[in-house]
């Protein structure tokens, strides 16, 4: 695919720095594990709060709309001064999260410490983003998806943890996981010196950004339709993630321990479509992948509502494999189209990501209360039909 970005790094393909991806696709799985107690502990907050499915929703959006609404905003003001050292910063707004759930003596501190955690995925996403890319040796669709992978990872891990950790033990033992936010920040550090010593190296070798060969009017479009299937991605993520073991407890009368292990079965399908979308995309182009996930996943939407408990697990695990190998795709895609914004491009797609996600968990939280949870996963079935603005899509291999 052709290079478009500004953010090119300097060194060639085989002289990746797979070290530094390994090192924040691994705080990204840290930043996930935690952001994931959230969600997973929701059945015992509900339980213990005496929670409505409205409020659950309303948790969900302060997480994710704090992080959607700053993620573009930070970006954007990285491009023009990047901020190596602001990633163990954000790391240390989600540690404080964590420590307010762990503690919450009501409703309110819980939306507080949600608000906590987002403001910390809203710093962390669009830096370690751009490192990502700079550390990919042109392989961007590869770095993405290293990246990525490690959120994927954690959001699956953090459930299994909820189950095994939290759930017997309790609200107060989030607290544990804070550690893992402090061992996130002495990474975090480490790449920032990374990233800093690149700059450094590289300041007087930056060229000015190549430009696409398509009109602004084309390009607006474009990112308009890649925000339109990253709304059908994540609100029907959202839906799973936030509601898929009520669905298993209402319709199959399952445990919560084990609708928590089928929710890490769907996770980790999810974390392996990112590579799968990340490797392929950098073969056969970003398009091909894009239009394959959205829409390609049709099939096994629609027949998901009416499965049995054999086939549920067997129908996610296809719809995480191919659904999720979309975004890495997306993101490169975006960054093609605006060259030198790989900062806002970060924080608007991942941003988006979390917002969608957070509107999408408070409606769907709206309709549970009003029509039940099998009726939320029919409406949700037939979103990736919007897979089909896919062939509005530009081909950047012949405009670049």
């Amino acid at each position: 695919m052709t290079d478009t970005t500004a953010d090119r790094p300097s060194v060639p393909a085989e002289q990746t720095a797979f070290a530094v991806l390994m090192a924040v696709s691994f705080c990204h799985m840290l930043n996930d594990i935690m952001q994931s107690m959230l969600a997973a502990i929701y059945p015992m907050l509900k339980s213990d709060y005496g929670l409505d499915f409205w409020q659950i929703g309303l948790l969900t959006m302060a997480f994710q709309v704090t992080a959607s609404l700053l993620q573009p905003a930070i970006g954007l003001t990285t491009d023009k001064k990047p901020m190596p050292y602001s990633l163990p910063v954000g790391m240390g707004s989600t540690f404080i999260g964590l420590l307010l759930l762990a503690t919450a003596a009501n409703y309110s501190l819980l939306l507080i410490g949600a608000m906590f955690i987002g403001l910390g995925s809203a710093i962390f996403h669009p830096e370690s983003s751009r490192v990502a890319r700079l550390a990919s040796g042109g392989r961007y669709g590869l770095a993405q998806a290293v990246f990525q992978v490690g959120g994927n990872a954690g959001t699956a891990i953090g459930p299994l943890l909820a189950a095994f950790i939290v759930v017997p033990r309790g609200q107060g033992s989030v607290a544990w996981f804070s550690l893992a936010a402090l061992l996130g920040m002495i990474v975090l550090w480490r790449v920032s010196a990374w990233y800093a010593a690149y700059r450094q190296r590289t300041a007087k070798r930056a060229g000015p950004s190549p430009a696409l060969n398509l009109p602004r009017g084309k390009i607006a479009m474009s990112l308009a339709i890649l925000i339109s299937l990253v709304f059908a991605k994540n609100v029907y993520m959202a839906g799973i993630s936030s509601y898929y073991t009520f669905f298993l407890i209402e319709k199959f009368g399952v445990t919560v321990q084990q609708s928590q292990i089928l929710l890490f079965v769907f996770l980790g399908s999810v974390a392996a479509g990112t590579v799968l979308g990340g490797l392929i995309g950098d073969r056969i182009g970003s398009k091909t992948v894009i239009w394959f996930s959205i829409l390609g996943v049709l099939p096994f939407t629609l027949a998901l509502p009416y499965a049995n408990l054999f086939w549920t697990p067997i129908l996610t695990v296809a719809i995480g494999l191919i659904l999720a190998s979309a975004f890495p795709q997306i993101v490169v895609f975006a960054q093609e189209l605006l060259p030198g914004r790989v900062g806002m491009v970060a924080g608007m797609f991942f941003g988006f990501a979390f917002g969608l996600g957070g509107l999408g968990a408070a409606v769907l939280g709206i309709i549970a209360d009003s029509s039940g949870i099998e009726f939320v996963y029919k409406i949700c079935s037939f979103l990736p039909l919007l897979g089909l603005l896919t062939v509005f899509l530009p081909n950047l291999k012949k405009t670049g």
